[in-house]
């Protein structure tokens, strides 16, 4: 009976479990589901800004693309345009060299030029072989300048002396010392001139 009691008395002493309401059990799910609600809505956010900053660099890697193009094309265009450079005016030194040749081959013209028969040969050698080189360097582009009666262009002529001149506009040249040439439109050697002024 002692014991009986005992067990009753223990039996007594022991905290009834807690019993789980409907109200509670709502409430958890609730709270659960806006814990859910809330992890994805910032995993959503995180994806978006993950999405702009892709976007972002990619358009940033495009446009460094572009500009490498750019600059390679530009690379490009300056080589082609310095190859052709090159290839137009390389003979430019050998055609300066040639000039004196062609200057003392005009003075043995003016020097044999008369009515002399023995001389007369001569200047008719001297006129062919002007003439055959003259046309050599047409084929190379190589132009003479010869301004005598046109206006005085500095780009062009160089003034040796300056004479008064009623009989033409001021800034004329009146006489060509030397002749100027050209290659493919690049000045090799100005024309020496002399250019008239008007009178004081």
């Amino acid at each position: 009976m002692a014991k009986q009691d005992n067990k009753q008395s223990v039996a007594d002493e022991q905290p009834e479990s807690a019993e789980i309401r409907p109200d509670d059990a709502g409430q958890a799910a609730a709270s659960a589901g806006e814990t859910q609600d809330a992890s994805a809505q910032l995993a959503e956010t995180s994806e978006g800004d993950a999405l702009a900053r892709m976007e972002e660099e990619l358009t940033l890697a495009k446009d460094a693309v572009l500009r490498a193009q750019a600059d390679a094309q530009n690379v490009m265009r300056r080589a082609e345009q310095d190859v052709e450079k090159a290839r137009k005016f390389a003979l430019e030194r050998f055609c300066a060299e040639l000039l004196p040749v062609v200057d003392n081959l005009e003075r043995a013209l003016e020097a044999t030029s008369g009515d002399d028969d023995v001389v007369k040969p001569i200047a008719e050698g001297v006129q062919l072989t002007l003439k055959s080189f003259l046309d050599a360097l047409k084929k190379f582009h190589i132009e003479p300048i010869d301004p005598a009666g046109e206006p005085f262009d500095p780009q062009l002529h160089q003034a040796m002396s300056m004479v008064d001149n009623p009989d033409v506009e001021p800034n004329t040249v009146i006489f060509v010392m030397q002749k100027g040439y050209t290659l493919n439109g690049r000045l090799v050697r100005p024309a020496m001139v002399m250019v008239s002024k008007s009178p004081d």
